[in-house]
């Protein structure tokens, strides 16, 4: 798979795993974990990449003791899903066209 491709949906897939409520990473992963397979280094990455672009927001809070990170989407990470969602629709109607039965030389 294209290397920018897999990374938007890298990017999509984590915005979408907070875009109901916050979360932190190792819930994070386990969320996604039925649809897509991310190591925690490269979800951290990511999350540093969307953090900086502003599609998400960080807290840190101690729970049990620890300090953890919890991550909340922002508008623009919301727009980021929506943009997806158009795209998406024109993705597929070019994969309709790739994938149709030639029925003119058949």
């Amino acid at each position: 798979m294209d290397v920018q491709l897999k990374r938007g949906l890298m990017d999509v897939c984590v915005l979408s795993a907070i875009k109901n409520d916050e979360s932190y990473g190792y819930k994070m992963i386990k969320d996604m974990a039925p649809y897509i397979e991310m190591s925690e280094s490269t979800l951290y990455t990511v999350l540093k990449r969307l953090e900086t672009a502003n599609m998400l927001t960080v807290r840190a809070a101690e729970h049990n003791g620890r300090l953890r990170k919890y991550y909340k989407i922002t508008d623009m990470g919301m727009n980021r899903i929506a943009e997806f969602m158009d795209d998406w629709q024109q993705i597929m109607s070019i994969y309709r066209f790739v994938t149709k039965e030639d029925t003119t030389n058949g």
